[in-house]
């Protein structure tokens, strides 16, 4: 039976973690396809509850509609609809997106604000979205979490009973150097996506398992 005979500090688990991430993942980026701040905008927000392989294939019918965000802007819902109605929630994302558009023309001149506070002004754009938006567009020392950073979090420890995604981000952000959490982000949600999965995860690769709290559970 495996167990973890080494006391540590979460301090020393993060440093552990990161390491291992750098070691084994030193490139780590969105799996979206866009080509401007505005293409990923759209593609974060078709994102929600849909994988991104879905919307990287939704995505370039789109712009091929709309290009631009002053076209997105004037757009109708059926128009928009049409297009996006294989992924998740197609009627509340066509909303959103042509909302998002014309606020970005009514009061950003088209252009897509870098601050996480004004990107969430912006209809259907969450916290975890303006984070992303934020950290990838921008390398702001932003720190996303979705279903993935959050679930791998809590598993393997870095988070402790955290009650919502936004106490999850305080926690991790404590340990996370701001340098390192744009990629921290990337590297929590690709260990999510392939090895940590929510249902049955592959601990028989995983490089954690002689940290995780969840695998320590399990084995016990």
């Amino acid at each position: 039976m495996f167990q973890n005979l080494i006391p540590m500090t979460r301090k020393q688990l993060f440093k552990h973690v990161i390491s291992k991430f750098q070691e084994t993942m030193p490139v780590a980026e969105t799996e979206l396809k866009y080509g401007s701040p505005y293409e990923l905008l759209v593609a974060v927000i078709l994102s929600a509850q849909c994988t991104d392989k879905r919307v990287n294939m939704i995505t370039p019918q789109f712009f091929g509609r709309f290009p631009t965000v002053e076209l997105l802007a004037g757009a109708s819902q059926d128009e928009v609809f049409d297009l996006i109605r294989s992924c998740s929630y197609p009627n509340n994302k066509s909303k959103h997106l042509i909302g998002m558009a014309q606020a970005l023309v009514g009061k950003y001149g088209g252009e897509v604000p870098g601050a996480v506070e004004e990107l969430m002004k912006l209809p259907g754009v969450g916290r975890k979205t303006a984070n992303v938006i934020a950290s990838v567009v921008f390398k702001l020392p932003a720190l996303a979490v979705d279903t993935h950073v959050f679930r791998v979090s809590e598993r393997i420890g870095l988070t402790q009973n955290a009650k919502n995604p936004l106490d999850a981000e305080k926690q991790l952000i404590c340990y996370i150097p701001e340098s390192q959490r744009a990629i921290a982000h990337h590297w929590l949600i690709l260990h999510g996506r392939y090895v940590c999965t929510a249902r049955s995860p592959k601990c028989s690769v995983c490089q954690f398992t002689e940290w995780c709290d969840y695998y320590l559970s399990i084995d016990s």
